[in-house]
């Protein structure tokens, strides 16, 4: 980074991610995988590989592989209610990951200290005050407030909201990443001027070139505009059903016949509602899947944050960086 600016108010999250910027990439299952994690590492920000659903042996291989195409730190997002999350967490140990991001609601009774004992730096999704607050308690080393305007899993309050409510109490104790409709550099300059050490941004990666997304997910992307990406409907207030923002299309009226179909079988007596979430969260992984690799945009799910209308082009990941740190350093010499 040229600008002094710029990289005094990043400087917390560079210190604590080890890279050029404190531009983090979101972790999205099937597209943050070794070509574009390693990509953005080698381009001075911050990859991190989605495991969302992955076992830990494929896991191994993902951590392997990028390892070939970057000597940049990268990190590994785990989801908290994986059923073999400690088996993750070792293999993250074993190959020395350095950050360790848990995404999914309160971690589980000794992951933290599991992580903490690899040597890892573990950063924690905070949603409210009151949860990152208890993370800083928990001795985790960075949270990143999501708003909902981001892509995937989301919650129900805007990123603007959340780093208001936020970063004035908590910037001065812990870096603070704001993730959520980011798109532009102007943004990234306004959130690091509250107190942030840095941001996360998902959506605006997912057309880089080394983004392995099938041409028509990209496609998909650069036609959508903000109002096209919307949140799923929960159907019964039974099933915990996180919202999912996704560009609307035949897979979101699907997950809904989805819901009416698992909620019939919970009424019959014929599942737990154990096994009910697991079918759901297996409907999002296989839809997801659909659209990323197999290029299904009408019956898969694309996952894409109110930010995507601010995608026009293919372009390759260092490009986007750098577009971003220029309008940011142009937004704070004004």
């Amino acid at each position: 980074m040229t600008n002094a600016k710029l990289a005094t108010l990043m400087q917390r999250g560079t210190d604590l991610l080890g890279s050029e910027t404190a531009i983090m990439c979101g972790a999205m299952s099937w597209v943050s995988e070794r070509n574009l994690v390693s990509a953005i590492s080698n381009a001075g920000g911050f990859g991190v590989i989605a495991c969302g659903a992955m076992t830990p042996e494929l896991l191994d291989t993902e951590i392997v592989e990028t390892k070939k195409m970057t000597d940049k730190p990268f990190g590994v997002n785990l989801i908290t209610m994986h059923p073999d999350l400690m088996e993750l967490i070792a293999v993250c140990g074993k190959h020395g990951v350095s950050h360790v991001v848990l995404a999914g609601g309160l971690p589980p009774k000794g992951s933290l200290e599991a992580i903490k004992e690899t040597g890892a730096k573990v950063i924690c999704f905070a949603p409210a005050l009151a949860l990152a607050k208890k993370f800083i308690r928990s001795g985790v080393d960075a949270i990143v407030i999501e708003g909902m305007e981001a892509g995937g899993h989301i919650g129900p309050v805007s990123t603007s909201v959340l780093a208001q409510e936020i970063l004035p109490i908590l910037a001065n104790e812990i870096p603070i990443f704001v993730a959520g409709g980011i798109a532009r550099g102007e943004a990234i300059a306004s959130y690091l001027e509250m107190g942030a050490s840095g941001v996360q941004l998902g959506t605006r990666f997912v057309c880089a070139h080394e983004s392995i997304a099938h041409p028509d997910f990209k496609k998909a992307f650069m036609r959508g505009n903000a109002r096209d990406a919307v949140t799923s409907v929960q159907v019964d207030p039974r099933l915990p059903v996180i919202p999912v923002r996704a560009l609307k299309n035949k897979g979101t009226e699907e997950f809904t016949r989805k819901q009416i179909e698992v909620a019939k079988l919970l009424d019959d007596g014929a599942i737990e509602m154990g096994e009910a979430q697991l079918q759901i969260e297996h409907f999002w992984a296989g839809a997801l899947r659909k659209a990323v690799i197999d290029g299904d945009v009408e019956n898969g799910s694309v996952m894409a944050g109110q930010s995507v209308g601010m995608v026009k082009a293919e372009e390759s990941v260092a490009d986007i960086i750098k577009s971003l740190t220029e309008e940011a350093e142009a937004a704070l010499a004004r």
